[in-house]
């Protein structure tokens, strides 16, 4: 008995300091990171962003759980660019890649314009996660180099793949082949045109694959999804059968909330396997979305604007991140922040250093509920048709040609860019027009246009 009033105390503290070395093992243990980002997705196409046609259940309840941002802006107003500006963590004045197709191929078919590959020595968001100890994987729709070139997700930082490396490849959702990595993985299926397996499901169904199989070590997945975008295919639409709204927009709905469902048993899963409160997970989309859901499902509100437009429509994209414990629930940020930012909180996030020579800071801060400084601006540039855009506290600035004059809007009092300013606050101008200059690096494959053209010009003057 004595032995035992003895030995107590002494198995107590063994066991309370195995206990602490394991919590201090998890809490060393960084964290998983799963940044999902959905394709032609408007700004208001969520429930939580105010929607009231589409169904979201899931990503509701994640804006509960998390973060939901109201001023986060895609790198570009189209697929390739703002992926590019995501990978690399710079604006589109120093991407490799600054448009879907180059302005000197615009009169070949589409099939047969150069799509630029991300170069070798460009070092990307999967480098920089593989390089600090992460498995890394992206599925869905890659779109910056295809198969062959530099520009491959396999030579860019991702130890797997699985989906669309060629972006118009992407849009189709019966394909009768995916790529896995290198290897081309064929859909029996749908050959012939029997479309019978939509390729959304055997991305969303490999994505939980990727996380069981990584489950015991610090992972990063990738989940560009390619709904909404396409073709607006979808097995069954029923959902909304009695909306009175045109067949394309009853599939873009029913291709979000599809989505949605998945997103849901994304999160069942990481709580199944336990890795819930060590996951952060973001949600985006891309970039604006087409005119056809402008009037139907208000899907640009409360903004002017749509994809290949740099006006707020275009660019501002919704933004939920959720990491139970550590973001706290239910928060709603103003806090002004672009995808050339992912890059450098990722870095933060996983314990290793940022990159040099980015456009981007960290956000985690803000994601902890900290105060911090934000960007000086932020700069944009596009080219079919070309325009230049920056944003400076609430103002923003348009031009149309680097010879024509630059339009001022008051964010705060006039988000859908109606009311020019540039006549009452000539220094503001000034601004805008020096960090046009200084943010923009010359490319080989995009010329700066001096002029503007008719299809330019219609940007400022109509209200989609």
């Amino acid at each position: 008995m004595k032995l035992l009033h003895v030995l107590l105390p002494v198995l107590l503290l063994s066991l309370i300091a195995c206990k602490s070395s394991r919590d201090q093992a998890t809490t060393q243990r960084p964290p998983n990171i799963i940044y999902i980002m959905s394709d032609d997705q408007g700004y208001a196409d969520l429930g939580c962003y105010d929607s009231k046609f589409v169904q979201t259940p899931n990503l509701d309840r994640m804006a509960a759980e998390g973060m939901r941002f109201t001023q986060v802006y895609a790198g570009s107003p189209v697929c390739a660019p703002t992926r590019c500006a995501l990978m690399t963590g710079k604006h589109d004045g120093h991407l490799t890649r600054r448009d879907n197709r180059t302005t000197d191929d615009a009169d070949k078919p589409f099939m047969q314009r150069k799509l630029v590959p991300l170069k070798a020595e460009d070092y990307t968001i999967g480098e920089m996660m593989q390089d600090a100890g992460y498995a890394t994987g992206a599925i869905g729709k890659w779109g910056l180099g295809n198969p062959g070139t530099t520009g491959t997700p396999t030579l860019q930082g991702f130890d797997y793949f699985y989906g669309y490396i060629d972006q118009v490849h992407a849009h189709n959702y019966y394909t009768d082949y995916l790529m896995r990595n290198t290897d081309t993985v064929p859909i029996p299926e749908n050959r012939n045109n029997q479309r019978q397996v939509y390729t959304h499901d055997l991305m969303a169904a490999d994505a939980l694959d990727f996380v069981r199989q990584h489950r015991e070590e610090p992972f990063f997945l990738y989940l560009p999804y390619t709904t909404p975008h396409g073709r607006y295919e979808v097995p069954d639409n029923s959902q909304y059968a009695g909306q009175p709204w045109p067949e394309q927009v009853k599939n873009y709905a029913a291709m979000i909330t599809r989505m949605d469902k998945d997103i849901g048993e994304l999160f069942t899963l990481l709580k199944e396997l336990g890795l819930d409160e060590n996951t952060i997970v973001f949600f985006t989309s891309d970039h604006g979305p087409n005119p056809p859901f402008i009037e139907p499902l208000e899907s640009n509100k409360p903004f002017r604007g749509v994809k290949r437009q740099l006006l707020e429509g275009g660019l501002r994209v919704p933004m939920i991140v959720r990491w139970p414990g550590k973001i706290r629930a239910g928060t709603v940020s103003d806090f002004p922040w672009a995808f050339w930012d992912v890059m450098p909180t990722m870095a933060e996030l996983a314990a290793t250093q940022t990159p040099e020579n980015i456009d981007g800071i960290s956000v985690l801060p803000t994601l902890l509920g900290q105060q911090q400084q934000p960007h000086d601006y932020f700069y944009w540039e596009f080219y079919s048709p070309f325009q230049q855009a920056v944003r400076v506290d609430h103002w923003k600035g348009i031009r149309l040609g680097t010879e024509e004059p630059i339009h001022l809007f008051d964010l705060n009092k006039d988000p859908e860019e109606l009311n020019d300013l540039a006549g009452q606050h000539p220094d503001i101008v000034q601004k805008m027009e020096n960090i046009m200059a200084e943010a923009h690096t010359p490319s080989p494959y995009w010329p700066t246009v001096a002029t503007a053209g008719e299809e330019a010009k219609k940007i400022l003057s109509a209200k989609e």
